[in-house]
């Protein structure tokens, strides 16, 4: 069995299965990083976690298996996500023009002092953050001139100061000798905090695995979707709540929202928080992706609401993890790449030449299923022994589980998954976005068979109430 799946199963630390699969090896994308079987082990220690669940309800353990190609392609949903046009024909819903322009802008760019740095530029009031620390236009060229005139740590410190996103490439080594890498590397990849006691509460005796259990789902764009998504597909009933001023990308809305309601609750707004603070006293999941004081600032921080609702899972996922120097620093997966050591040695260690970025968003798709994996344990604790806890995942830290994983060759640049072969994967689903096909979930079960109760919901098409 692979190193990442043993080292998650030092965070169950329970008695070893022996009754799991992972089939397949890397490398699946042109990285020498073992990010495909990376996300198999994570997708592997989450359906252990599900059959713990399920032989608390039933008595009976489950075999598991994952197979590394689909584990892959699931690093990269959106990128299958298709949908039919009047033709009849199923295409890939690809980025707008303006998203496609954004992206390409964010890379690394050599600094005054012969180093690195990446600028993020993702959403328009970070993207305009940046652009006035860097005062120029937001294109390579003119972003590669004005990075140019900076050292890195200078620039880093800038950038940081008026909260926005970037980051200095480091090497490997580098990260760990910084305070911040030092600080996650002291820490498990996934953190399970106790900050409670209180009653056990028993899992449902009828149902699937998580029937039953209630998921507020308080994130957007990536790492937080993907938890909750895989809760949802294992029968939990997941509430997305956002606000109509937060910005969204709609394609990985849409691909990370299956199996969720949606609805529009603004913490800002007093009355609409006293309503979300309702919502959360029957909760079992509270699960957020804010950088660490924000929702302390508006009432919602872990401790007060787990003296709200005694027994509750908060679950944090963010960039650089809830330790260390940078704990209150926004970021991305790009910018996660790059600060510890991923970006610089994926290209630098190729015929590249230059820190590049990997093929696939491997940070925020394998802490979203780490989050999963955090918050399925956590729930079996609270059903075994009472408690609140505190789940805590970040870019970082799964940056650096996949660090740890080793190499592999590359034979050439043409890999991936086709659109032929991830057809096999796939499944069709009527939204209010249209007839989509998209990636089904990946991890096989000897009993039970993964799946979303409901489609894909329209952005606040739902009541803020819970099922039943």
């Amino acid at each position: 069995m692979n190193k990442a799946y043993k080292e998650l199963m030092a965070v169950r630390n329970l008695p070893a299965r022996l009754d799991v699969g992972i089939e397949g090896v890397d490398p699946v994308y042109a990285t020498p990083f073992r990010v495909a079987q990376s996300g198999a082990a994570v997708l592997a220690a989450v359906g252990v976690a599900v059959s713990d669940i399920h032989e608390m309800k039933t008595g009976r353990s489950q075999t598991v298996s994952v197979n590394v190609r689909q584990a892959a392609a699931a690093l990269h949903s959106f990128a299958h996500l298709q949908r039919r046009d009047e033709d009849g024909n199923f295409r890939v819903m690809g980025n707008s023009p303006a998203a496609a322009a954004a992206y390409e802008v964010i890379q690394p760019y050599p600094t005054r002092d012969d180093r690195w740095f990446l600028p993020h530029f993702g959403l328009s009031h970070l993207k305009k953050r940046v652009a006035d620390v860097l005062k120029c236009e937001v294109t390579p060229e003119a972003v590669g001139a004005a990075v140019r005139q900076w050292d890195a740590q200078a620039l880093e410190d800038a950038i940081a100061e008026v909260g926005a996103c970037g980051g200095r490439v480091r090497t490997p080594a580098e990260w760990l000798a910084h305070p911040q890498g030092k600080a996650l590397a002291a820490q498990p990849v996934v953190e399970i905090e106790k900050i409670a006691d209180s009653a056990p509460e028993p899992f449902p005796v009828q149902g699937r695995a998580l029937s039953g259990i209630r998921v507020l789902d308080l994130t957007r764009i990536l790492a937080g979707p993907v938890a909750a998504r895989t809760l949802a597909e294992q029968g939990a009933d997941v509430l997305m709540v956002g606000a109509r001023s937060v910005p969204q990308i709609k394609n990985f809305v849409i691909d990370l929202s299956h199996g969720k309601r949606s609805c529009y609750l603004d913490i800002k707004n007093l009355d609409e928080a006293a309503l979300l603070k309702e919502l959360v006293q029957q909760a079992d999941v509270f699960s957020q992706g804010y950088r660490p004081g924000v929702l302390d600032g508006h009432g919602f921080g872990v401790e007060e609401l787990s003296a709200l609702r005694p027994g509750l899972i908060y679950t944090t996922i963010n960039c650089y993890g809830q330790h260390g120097p940078f704990q209150d620093r926004a970021g991305w997966e790009q910018v996660a790449q790059s600060v510890t050591g991923l970006c610089h040695d994926n290209g630098l260690d190729s015929e590249m030449q230059r820190p590049a970025l990997l093929p696939v968003n491997v940070c925020e798709y394998i802490t979203g299923y780490l989050g999963a994996y955090g918050t399925l344990l956590a729930l079996a604790r609270r059903a075994a022994e009472g408690g609140s806890y505190h789940v805590k995942v970040s870019l970082c830290q799964t940056a650096m589980l996949v660090e740890r994983q080793g190499r592999v060759e590359v034979p050439n640049a043409d890999l991936g998954i086709t659109a032929e072969e991830a057809v096999g994967w796939q499944m069709d689903s009527q939204t209010s976005y249209g007839h989509l096909r998209h990636l089904a979930p990946v991890i096989r079960f000897s009993e039970t068979t993964p799946h979303w109760s409901r489609p894909t919901p329209a952005l606040g098409g739902d009541e803020p109430v819970w099922l039943g």
